[in-house]
């Protein structure tokens, strides 16, 4: 979409839109956690999506938005498989085995894959002192938060599904920032909303057979689901995937992309002040070090985008600039 971002806007929208991105979404790995635990992974994640992708899908119709457009369709569902499906699905999935605040320090890596991966930039990139010591001290604190479940998983009986959840936890960040990257590049059409639904509805209906497949639905029984879990799945499409999201969209119209992305380095530690508090779950000393070492990683890698886009703006304050979410 195309947009000004140095147009006035009111700065207490701004705080409050930032503030929605920051909690809202640092508080949903708390609450797939509380979801998943009565409902399977797979079939919430379906739920969550599909749901969320009809309620935006009716707005954008009610409102006149363009939600047919075949040029539009194709780069919204290819982005909503590798962002959703397997990006936010390999949290979902490895939430049954690993601490929701863990799964989100293990997430924040995806800016250091949006560096990595930005073919199309990659050389500006990496004349940069700081992006690549951001690379280099990230790839320190991945290793610092592996090496315990790693070490913990080798030498304990039954603990194999952890290194492979936090391998697949891996495997989505990265599939979560080159999702956005194609987004970024090939999505058409001016409607950021109805994009947005196609994303969701794509991303749900993947979800349902590969829940199927999975044998989610063997033993499973409606009846058996409590409040708490359905109280969660409504907190997670309501707040996380339809106003979380559409204060971020918002963000990204009328502030600096580098700027909207500092929610990578603030939601992890919200997801752990919530799992140490209200799930019981404990980081250890080395993790802490490892969540430290990340976000540091990812402030170095940002501070060399924003003073980029800084001196643009100095330069011609007047410019358009192409973003996407």
């Amino acid at each position: 979409m195309t947009e000004r971002v140095n147009r006035p806007v009111s700065s207490l929208m701004v705080v409050i839109a930032f503030a929605i991105v920051y909690l809202v979404w640092g508080s949903t790995y708390f609450f797939i956690r509380v979801a998943i635990q009565q409902i399977p992974a797979l079939l919430m994640a379906f739920l969550r999506f599909f749901s969320a992708g009809f309620l935006l899908f009716i707005w954008c119709a009610i409102n006149g938005e363009k939600l047919f457009n075949r040029q539009s369709i194709r780069p919204a569902v290819l982005s909503g498989l590798f962002m959703l499906v397997v990006g936010n699905g390999a949290v979902v999935w490895s939430e049954q085995f690993l601490p929701s605040s863990f799964a989100a320090v293990i997430a924040s890596t995806s800016p250091i894959w949006f560096v990595v991966l930005d073919g199309r930039n990659r050389g500006i990139n990496f004349r940069s002192r700081e992006t690549v010591v951001g690379l280099l001290i990230g790839f320190v604190g991945v290793i610092l938060l592996f090496s315990e479940e790693a070490i913990r998983a080798w030498t304990t009986a039954g603990n194999s599904m952890e290194i492979i959840a936090v391998v697949i936890l891996m495997i989505g960040a990265a599939s979560w920032a080159g999702g956005s990257l194609y987004a970024k590049y090939y999505s058409k059409g001016d409607s950021q909303s109805a994009n947005a639904a196609w994303q969701m509805l794509s991303a749900g209906i993947a979800f349902l057979p590969l829940s199927a497949i999975s044998g989610e639905w063997k033993n499973f029984h409606w009846s058996q689901v409590g409040s708490t879990s359905w109280l969660a799945l409504v907190y997670l499409i309501v707040f996380g995937s339809l106003i979380a999201y559409s204060a971020y969209a918002w963000l990204l119209k009328v502030k600096p992309a580098t700027q909207v992305s500092t929610h990578a380095y603030v939601n992890p530690v919200v997801a752990v002040m919530l799992g140490t508090m209200l799930a019981g779950e404990k980081m250890t000393v080395l993790q802490f070090v490892g969540l430290a070492i990340i976000l540091t990683s990812v402030l170095l890698i940002n501070l060399s985008k924003y003073r980029k886009e800084r001196k643009v703006f100095v330069r011609a304050p007047a410019v358009n600039t192409k973003v996407a979410c």
